[in-house]
């Protein structure tokens, strides 16, 4: 049977059936114990898990009986961040958790094609959380309802969830690879090549935006205690129900960039194929219905047909940025940039090269923070000289990316605007197109600790900055030693937060 994934505001109806049975699985799910591998707890912790934190928050206490210390080994803080099994590993997470429900909800005498629902937050009066989500109350106004969680706070930590569209953005569908570089350049629409990654250090193109965005715009941070909502961590995310509709989400998004026939496809290297199991590191095995075992392999998450569904909308957002727009800025007709674009998304290898760096570190603070970013005059050069293509060029100009490095904190929640060289004195929400993007810390905590599986160097977050400096480039403004950067918090960040940017740097990308 091949079951449909359908976008949650048109399913005709805030409590329709697909999520009125999502509840009743998701209830049952949560009515069995934390060592029960087919419990709602046990599947969340299969993403991650802090025991401290959900003692906090309240999913854990000295009751819970663990699993066997096999099933922890085998099953928990499994989840791929910073790496080329981002996708991958969570479409089997997704496909798992899917059929456990299903179980349940067929158990239940529900419909036996139910399948997850997702949340495209880019439609129009979309961005809301969906209804069921944001009630106690089941439909008949009794209470109890499992969609529902109260560490939900939002961008504004008022517990009113709703997704700003200026916050996130389909940027990574214009890439052309999926793997991409941990030296600087484009980490790629999937991210970079990595062994089993927990919390890996370079979040790729989807991963950062919108995936990190959303989670901590929905998650945000509870303002009394100063604890984070459940989607802000990576340990707790698990926990709320929309977490599965947001990576479904991230799902279709996969398949989207895969139709974009100026795009590789997966990868084909055996490393991505086999997956880590292949390298001797931990396979990707999750608990089925039953609590059988399911081991799977990146290479087999790449076929929906295969994998026995489909997505009911699957078209391209016209908004997303394309090679072509850019070569015919720089004077290609059409057919001309069109063809180079092409071209150029098949060139390899891609070579990178640092183009200036800022000398300190520097904290972020308070309502906003800036920097200067001094630039080597040499390799600016280089990048300009690459902007001067026409018909008869065989590669496109440089792209070029902004690079936050080495970024640490305690608050997942924290979420920023980076813009380049804003005018004196200017408001940045009247600047766009000086806007490089938005930053989320989602998974910032975790990374900034030393234990065994991380050496507490942060997170590194890259920006493509490419029409920022083409619109300096044509403007005749791109000569000058040094890019201005400024960083503008959704909200003031306090000092208790302890965010810190090791580096920001800029590097030139070709082809």
């Amino acid at each position: 049977m091949a079951f449909t994934r359908k976008n949650v505001w048109e399913l005709g109806g805030d409590w329709a059936d697909p999520i009125l049975w999502y509840a009743r699985g998701v209830k049952a799910m949560k009515a069995r114990p934390l060592n029960d591998p087919t419990s709602w707890r046990f599947y969340a912790a299969i993403h991650g898990l802090d025991q401290g934190l959900w003692q906090q928050l309240g999913y854990l206490n000295q009751q819970d009986r663990p699993p066997s210390q096999a099933d922890i080994a085998t099953y928990w803080n499994q989840c791929q961040h910073g790496s080329w099994y981002f996708l991958p590993w969570h479409r089997g997470y997704l496909l798992a958790l899917e059929a456990v429900v299903r179980d349940a909800i067929v158990t239940l005498n529900g419909p036996a094609d139910w399948a997850l629902p997702y949340w495209n937050y880019f439609k129009p009066n979309q961005d809301r959380l969906p209804i069921a989500f944001g009630s106690p109350d089941w439909p008949d106004g009794t209470g109890d309802n499992p969609l529902f969680v109260v560490q939900r706070y939002g961008p504004n930590n008022d517990g009113n969830i709703t997704i700003p569209v200026d916050a996130i953005d389909l940027t990574a569908l214009a890439d052309p690879d999926f793997t991409g570089s941990d030296q600087g350049g484009s980490p790629g629409f999937g991210g970079v090549n990595s062994g089993f990654s927990h919390s890996g250090t370079v979040h790729g193109g989807i991963e950062t935006q919108p995936h990190d965005a959303v989670h901590s715009l929905v998650g945000g941070g509870d303002p009394q205690s100063g604890l984070p909502g459940l989607m802000s961590d990576p340990d707790t995310a698990g926990l709320d129900p929309i977490f599965w509709l947001h990576h479904a989400n991230i799902d279709r998004l996969w398949q989207v960039w895969r139709q974009n026939p100026a795009t590789d496809v997966d990868p084909s290297d055996a490393n991505w194929v086999n997956g880590p199991e292949a390298v001797g590191e931990r396979v990707f095995r999750l608990p089925m219905p039953g609590g059988i075992g399911w081991s799977y392999t990146p290479g087999q998450m790449s076929d929906l047909t295969k994998l026995g569904y489909n997505y009911d909308d699957l078209s391209a957002p016209t908004a997303a940025p394309q090679m072509t727009a850019r070569l015919q800025r720089f004077g290609l007709t059409s057919d001309a940039a069109d063809a180079l674009a092409r071209s150029t998304a098949m060139q390899r290898p891609r070579s990178v090269e640092l183009v200036g760096a800022t000398q300190e570190s520097l904290r972020l603070s308070g309502t906003e923070t800036t920097a200067a970013v001094t630039l080597d005059p040499a390799v600016r050069r280089k990048a300009v000289a690459s902007f001067a293509v026409t018909g008869a060029s065989t590669t496109a100009p440089d792209r070029v990316f902004l690079n936050l490095e080495n970024v640490r904190g305690l608050n997942d929640a924290t979420a920023f605007k980076v813009y380049v060289n804003l005018p004196d004195g200017a408001e940045p929400a009247q600047h766009p197109d000086n806007l490089a993007g938005t930053i989320a810390l989602f998974g910032v905590r975790k990374a900034s600790v030393a234990d065994d599986q991380h050496a507490g160097d942060g997170l590194t977050f890259v920006l493509e900055i490419t029409h920022v400096v083409d619109k300096l480039h044509l403007s005749g403004a791109f000569n000058a030693d040094q890019l201005h950067v400024r960083l503008v918090p959704l909200h003031p960040v306090p000092e208790a937060a302890q965010i810190s940017i090791g580096r920001i740097s800029v590097f030139r990308q070709n082809p």
